[in-house]
């Protein structure tokens, strides 16, 4: 169970009431009237907490588990313990989602202004927002109603936030736009300059970025992720977009909405990634490149060439995913010939 501390769980629920907020079918014989009381892995959980098995690797953990109720697929349920109660999805992990959500929901933002926060007289706040110590909001920001802004975050001039935002704690922000329900993580640095120069042996001259950071609603940037203005046009992150943390996004990249970047992900100037294009971690991507809907990247790829919509890459340099385990068996092959030697 989640640390009382820290977190405050909901509830308790019945059965009968997961079922419908997890979309999902309450098995035969299993007693709607059962009461829940809180989530739980299925190593840890017990008679009055619900658990999930998504991924097959668990099968034994789920067949050992004391949980009192468990969200699974249809196929799996003959090999549910006895006594356990089951909710029937074709999609469990999104159902727990579901489920976790009502437990432990996203947490109300209480309205206050700090005394030791900074806003300029010339910005717009909008009704019930937070902002807490050390907070800088520069002039002419506008900020959305029920925004929160952390501790030492600053947000620079002209900046512009939807409703119920969040930028934590010594994050910062400049040069961009936000829609709505944006969150930014600690540390998190938006709308720098980009690094974008014209070299000479003479030295180096830097190009002015006179874009922005185009933000959409529902988009999450992680912790210490950076992410740089436009050097013209707009650096663009679509609606949806799951950033992890660690992630440089240069000048006039554009990623469409649902895009997943894993960590320590590096995406080069003006490369275009598609709706919903998954990254995964560390992997690298050159410049002035397009990756198609519903690409998927896999760890430490190096993106060299486009991708087509759909097609799976792997290796460095990336190539489709049967041709990278082609090379990985052939190389594998022929170090053990030369080992025979």
């Amino acid at each position: 169970m989640a640390d009382p501390r820290f977190f405050a769980a909901q509830g308790p629920f019945d059965l009968a009431e997961l079922a419908v907020i997890a979309e999902a079918d309450l098995a035969p014989g299993a007693d709607g009237a059962r009461r829940v009381v809180d989530i739980a892995p299925l190593e840890a959980a017990g008679g009055e907490t619900i658990s999930f098995l998504d991924n097959r690797r668990y099968i034994e953990a789920f067949t050992r588990s004391h949980a009192g109720a468990c969200i699974i697929a249809p196929e799996v349920a003959q090999q549910a313990p006895q006594g356990m109660a089951l909710l029937l999805t074709p999609e469990p992990y999104r159902a727990f989602a579901r489920v976790a959500r009502a437990f432990y929901p996203p947490a109300r933002v209480k309205p206050g202004i700090a005394e030791a926060a900074v806003i300029d007289a010339e910005a717009i706040l909008g009704p019930d927002c937070r902002v807490d110590a050390g907070a800088v909001i520069g002039a002419h920001c506008e900020i959305g109603a029920r925004c929160h802004i952390g501790a030492n975050a600053v947000i620079e001039a002209g900046v512009v936030m939807g409703e119920d935002c969040i930028v934590g704690a010594c994050a910062s922000l400049s040069h961009c736009r936000m829609g709505d329900r944006v969150t930014i993580y600690p540390g998190a640095r938006i709308g720098q300059e980009g690094f974008g120069f014209a070299p000479s042996p003479a030295g180096h001259l830097r190009i002015p970025h006179t874009g922005r950071v185009i933000i959409g609603d529902d988009a999450e940037v992680g912790a210490n992720s950076t992410i740089d203005r436009g050097s013209g046009p707009d650096t663009i992150i679509g609606a949806g977009c799951m950033i992890d943390n660690l992630v440089q996004i240069a000048h006039n990249v554009q990623l469409g909405k649902g895009c997943v970047i894993a960590g320590q992900v590096g995406i080069s100037g003006s490369t275009k990634l598609g709706d919903f294009v998954v990254c995964g971690g560390q992997v690298g991507l050159a410049g002035h490149l397009d990756i198609g809907d519903g690409a998927q990247l896999a760890a430490r790829a190096g993106l060299m060439r486009d991708v087509p919509p759909g097609e799976v890459h792997g290796g460095t340099p990336a190539v489709p995913l049967m041709q990278w385990k082609r090379q990985i068996v052939a190389l594998a092959r022929l170090a053990e010939r030369k080992v025979k030697e």
